[in-house]
């Protein structure tokens, strides 16, 4: 019989103490920045009903916008996040359905969603085309895709060579995030019937830039 190894034990607890200290400090940063855009975001998700999928919905800091009668279904592949989610799903009461999927490779069959959110996330993620094919794929004909996120900044601007600067600690920092995602083309480019986007920025260093929209299915 094997012997437990002490020091496999501890790594592993201490891996499991760092992503959960990752995972409460984004979800900090999360709760400021939807501070900053909460009338985009209850524009964008009040109206939401049917069958919601949300992609990457951390924490859930958007978990109370969307109206009591949806049935939420979430995509988070962190465990730590989804400890705070499940926490805060029970906080308000709300019945939740979550997976573990990666938004590149989502577990929901085809056209089974009426919308979907992603707020904060192509950012992230290791590769945004892919992600926006399969929301395009689980969303329903005539269902909505709706989006918060930041953008890079112009191109051969002072902010853009910032954002080139940083991307390598930036990333270490925030989970994966580059803050110099050129989102809105991935968007434009994926093969929606339809694309609204609202280009604005926030008072924030290096992420000033942001987009926020919908795409119809």
């Amino acid at each position: 019989m094997a012997t437990p190894n002490p020091h496999s034990e501890l790594e592993r607890r201490r891996v499991g103490s760092l992503a959960r200290a990752q995972a409460w400090l984004i979800a900090a940063l999360s709760r400021g920045h939807a501070q900053r855009v909460d009338a985009r975001r209850r524009a964008l998700i009040e109206p939401l009903r049917g069958r919601v999928l949300e992609i990457g919905p951390g924490s859930g800091t958007n978990l109370a916008l969307f109206h009591p009668t949806v049935e939420w279904v979430g995509a988070e592949p962190s465990a730590a996040m989804r400890e705070l989610l499940l926490k805060e799903a029970a906080r308000q009461g709300r019945p939740i359905a979550l997976l573990d999927d990666a938004a590149e490779s989502l577990s929901l069959p085809d056209a089974s969603v009426d919308a979907v959110v992603c707020t904060l996330v192509l950012c992230s993620v290791r590769d945004p085309r892919a992600v926006l094919a399969e929301v395009r794929r689980v969303l329903r004909p005539g269902g909505v895709f709706v989006f918060i996120e930041h953008v890079a900044a112009p191109r051969g601007s002072l902010l853009r060579r910032v954002q080139r600067l940083v991307r390598g600690p930036w990333r270490l920092c925030g989970g994966g995030c580059h803050p110099d995602r050129e989102s809105w083309r991935d968007v434009e480019q994926a093969g929606f019937a339809s694309v609204e986007i609202e280009r604005f920025s926030l008072p924030v260093p290096v992420v000033a830039p942001h987009m926020a929209g919908s795409a119809r299915r």
